[in-house]
């Protein structure tokens, strides 16, 4: 369902789509945030991303916004209802910090780096163009997509301000 407000606010885990004024997610540490727009329906989506894989879910009722690899199928399938078609999608994403610094090279404490290696691998398989990303690092960040024109506003404390 599309909201009429100006800005459609995505949670931690989270997905939506709107067709009017902009879509945003907060707190993007280790988690993703990954946009896709369509520019001739001007829709846009965004799913704030936690984890790589639903193949480690433990909760009893699979949240599908929480894993990339089903966040993103359900993402495009919501946009498809309101009239988006999978040949024009573009996205562009953020995040996937490296928060804390660990000693081992345990591939499990790479959630960040692995977030984002997820997101690719789901848009190469639906081919949606990775138009810009702007990932990794150690520090978290807020992303806005005007569904407008597909402007990706990104901000955080230590990096400023910067549209992609």
């Amino acid at each position: 369902m599309i909201e009429e407000s100006t800005v459609v606010k995505v949670g931690m885990a989270d997905l939506n789509i709107t067709k009017v004024g902009s879509i945003r997610t907060t707190g993007l540490g280790s988690c993703v945030g990954l946009t896709l727009f369509d520019p001739m329906s001007k829709i846009g989506g965004m799913a704030h991303v936690m984890l790589p894989s639903s193949d480690i879910a433990r909760e009893g009722t699979l949240n599908i916004a929480k894993y990339a690899d089903t966040a993103i199928p359900e993402l495009i399938r919501r946009m498809e209802l309101e009239g988006a078609r999978l040949s024009r999608l573009i996205a562009k994403m953020a995040g996937g910090a490296q928060m804390f610094a660990f000693s081992s090279g345990n591939d499990m404490m790479r959630i960040g780096p692995r977030n984002v290696e997820s997101c690719k691998q789901m848009l190469q398989i639906h081919n949606i163009p990775l138009l810009a990303e702007d990932t990794g690092g150690n520090y978290g960040r807020t992303i806005e997509l005007r569904c407008e024109d597909g402007l990706l506003n990104i901000r955080s404390v230590q990096m400023g301000i910067r549209d992609i």
